[in-house]
Parts: structure tokens; C-alpha cells; sequence
């Protein structure tokens, strides 16, 4: 009878509770709503849209000039035939490879010695620094220190070697050389990232670890690597993504020379689209790069376990 009694007044405190509490709880549909209207705006204006006016424009002939007149699968029967598309697409992929591979490599690098050897946020900013430069800034200076004749990074070879060499001017050093300039922009951003990721590691894990006799290479690939797995793959997907979509560095100091050497997708998609005025078709290659990216994205999500932490 007791607990029964408890019970009764316990229900009729929680329903009183709900009763008092309800009301003031009654409006925040209308503050989430205010909240999410202006993103919701803009996806539909900068991202929806585009997204389903560029299907739309890829089934037809566009010009710019002209209204858009359909032509149903053309564009992309001409896009399976395109040499110079998937030229391009290796190129591309070539690029991608690179930078993500050596990028990936140096960032980790760089995080553990930012982790281990020092904690002065004077050393991090200078990291950081060059992801906050322009593309194109970045570009013209590494363009002007890979001069063959005049750059500096080619007069110290030349003081050692007696020649010098054509990084951006040789299609064999074209896509390395870019590669390289990518990794040194992006390096501190993705080095600060996985920076963050090493200091939600608890030294209990590692104190467990030295106790079982592990040793610092051991440690590092069995328990900060396993648990760095959600950043790595974050990091990654950017990277890839980023990579992909390499334009300004092209455009500025190769232009896709010399021989296509460098022609990466994105700079064939411009060049198409406002140099031939072909905007039918090179909306045609740009979702062809959309539905690569997801592809890729997915592939990547569902190998690495992107959502799977192993801290727990």
C-alpha cells in the first residue's frame, strides 16, 4: 500500500511538472524556426537550385548566348568520347594522389611534433599561416621561386648541381610541382586538425601502454593512429575533395601546360564553359565531377568507419 501510495503522488508530481513546464516550452518551434530559416534560404538559393538547374542545363545545348535548347543525352555521349575529359580525369587523379598522400603524411607529421615538443601558439600560428594566404598569392610567389632563371629555389640547384630545372615548364615536374604547392598550403590547416584530434586522446592509454612495454612506434601504430580514425578520415575526405577541385593554382602558373600536362578537370571545365561559351557541356563534366566526389566521399566514409571512435 505504501508503494503504491509513492507511486500515485509520484505521477501526479511528474504530471504536475508537465503541466508547468509545457507551456514555456509551447513557442520554441517559432525561435527554432527563425533560427533556421536563413540557412535553409540559402541552401535552397546557392545549392539546390544550382544543383537542379545544372541537370536540367546538362541535357541541353546552352550557349549563354541563346536560350537553352534540349538535346537529351548528347552532352554526355560526347563526354564518354572526350579524349581531352578524361586526359583530364587522369590528370586529375594523378594530382590527387599526390598531394593526399604526401599531405596526409607531413600533416600527421607535423601534429605529433606540435603535440610532443612544444606548446606555443606562436609555432601553431606560423603552421596555419600558409592555408590563410590566397591561392593565387601563393601560386605567383612559388611561380616566380620555381623560376628556371630567375627563382631562387632554382639558383640553389644550379649552385649544386651546375643546372637547373624546369619544374613548371616540364610536363614530367608540372603535376609534382603543383602537388607540392597544394601540400605546403594546405599542411598547417590539416596539421591543426588532427593537432585537435591528438589532444582528445587520454594519457591514461598511453600510460597503460608503456606499462605493457610498448614502445613509442608501437604506441603511436596501435593506439594513436586507431584512435585518430574520425579525424583522419575527415581530414581525408577534405583533402580529396579540395584536391579535386584544384583551379587557382592551375590557372595562375601552368594554365594546364605545357601539353595538357596539367590540365586538371576543374581548369577544362572553365575553359569550356567561359572560353567556348560551351556552358551545355561543361555543366555536363561538372556533375560527371559531382557524382565522382560522392562516389569517392561514400567509399571513403564506409572504409575508413568515419563514425566509429574507438576512445570508448
Amino acid at each position: 500500500m505504501v508503494a503504491e501510495a509513492t507511486e500515485t503522488i509520484g505521477n501526479r508530481v511528474l504530471t504536475r511538472r508537465k503541466r508547468v513546464s509545457n507551456p514555456a516550452h509551447r513557442n520554441d518551434w517559432k525561435l527554432a524556426l527563425v533560427l533556421i530559416i536563413p540557412a535553409a534560404v540559402g541552401f535552397v538559393f546557392f545549392a539546390a537550385y544550382p544543383t537542379i538547374r545544372g541537370i536540367y542545363l546538362s541535357f541541353t545545348d546552352f550557349k549563354i548566348l541563346t536560350p537553352p535548347v534540349w538535346t537529351g543525352l548528347s552532352n554526355y555521349r560526347e563526354l564518354i568520347s572526350d579524349s581531352v575529359f578524361w586526359h583530364s580525369v587522369g590528370v586529375t587523379v594523378y594530382f590527387v594522389a599526390l598531394s593526399v598522400g604526401l599531405g596526409l603524411t607531413l600533416s600527421l607529421l607535423t601534429a605529433v611534433i606540435l603535440h610532443r615538443l612544444t606548446g606555443s601558439n606562436a609555432i601553431r600560428g606560423l603552421v596555419l599561416m600558409p592555408f590563410l594566404i590566397s591561392g593565387v598569392v601563393a601560386a605567383l610567389i612559388w611561380q616566380w621561386m620555381l623560376d628556371p632563371g630567375l627563382g631562387i629555389i632554382n639558383a640553389a640547384i644550379k649552385s649544386v648541381t651546375g643546372h637547373s630545372i624546369m619544374f613548371l615548364g616540364s610536363s614530367e615536374w608540372a603535376i609534382p610541382s603543383l602537388a607540392l604547392i597544394s601540400v605546403w598550403k594546405s599542411m598547417g590547416y590539416n596539421a591543426i586538425l588532427i593537432f585537435a584530434g591528438l589532444q582528445t586522446i587520454p594519457d591514461q592509454i598511453y600510460e597503460a601502454g608503456r606499462i605493457d612495454g610498448a614502445n613509442e612506434f608501437q604506441m603511436f601504430t596501435r593506439l594513436t593512429l586507431p584512435l585518430l580514425r574520425p579525424i583522419m578520415a575527415m581530414v581525408m575526405v577534405l583533402t580529396v575533395i579540395g584536391s579535386f577541385q584544384v583551379f587557382d593554382l592551375v590557372a595562375v602558373t601552368t594554365k594546364g601546360g605545357p601539353a595538357n600536362a596539367s590540365n586538371v578537370l576543374p581548369l577544362y571545365i572553365y575553359e569550356t564553359g567561359f572560353g567556348e561559351f560551351n556552358f551545355g557541356y561543361a555543366v555536363t563534366m561538372s556533375m560527371a565531377l559531382f557524382v565522382m566526389l560522392l562516389t569517392i566521399t561514400f567509399i571513403q566514409m564506409r572504409l575508413l568507419r568515419a563514425n566509429e571512435s574507438d576512445t570508448n
